[in-house]
């Protein structure tokens, strides 16, 4: 059932979606904070760092039969949809971020507001604020996407108050912190 909690490896896991055998499930909470990547420099998904930590170091505390569950798909990576920043090339991950797209289709719908910029200079802000909304320990912290945001330095993320920053946080350097961490999978049923 959507939005059920599940068990897979060492983590809960939310279930955002169910296609024929697989399921797309993303950490319930956020699991980590790390930086995109560990420069500031323009950067797309493809070659950021924190593509490769979760396709290798992350991936590898799975145990074996737990990865053959774990289905490599081809992710598209659109450009950001209100400044155009380049989103580079599809990817092929086992475990990856959401894109600005797949976090305002699984959680609520906010399609519509990520298509027309309008009046929102640089946020979605609406009644799925709190279905967005991701704890690390006992608080509530941003997480990052895999989409860039205003610019190639920044990566689209979801504030703490569950907003779609379209326009993201810089990908290295401040906040001190780095941002939150919610990797996503699809997982053989």
């Amino acid at each position: 059932m959507i939005n059920e909690i599940i068990t897979f490896g060492k983590y809960n896991w939310q279930l955002l979606d169910i296609k024929d055998d697989r399921a797309l499930i993303i950490t319930k909470d956020i699991i980590d904070l790390r930086w995109y990547h560990n420069d500031f420099v323009d950067i797309t998904w493809a070659d950021c760092e924190i593509r490769k930590y979760l396709n290798t170091e992350f991936y590898n505390t799975f145990k074996k039969n737990e990865k053959v569950r774990i289905i490599t798909i081809d992710n598209k990576n659109p450009d950001n949809p209100w400044f155009k920043t380049n989103g580079g090339k599809d990817t092929a991950d086992a475990i990856f971020l959401l894109n600005l797209e797949e976090v305002c289709e699984y959680f609520g719908d906010s399609k519509e507001n990520l298509k027309f910029k309008g009046k929102q200079k640089w946020l979605i802000s609406d009644e799925n604020d709190q279905m967005r909304q991701a704890k690390y320990g006992d608080k509530n912290h941003w997480w990052r996407l895999r989409s860039p945001g205003y610019y190639g330095r920044t990566s689209a993320s979801i504030n703490s108050n569950g907003n779609v920053y379209v326009r993201g946080n810089g990908i290295y350097g401040r906040p001190k912190n780095g941002g939150g961490v919610r990797p996503a999978l699809w997982l053989k049923l």
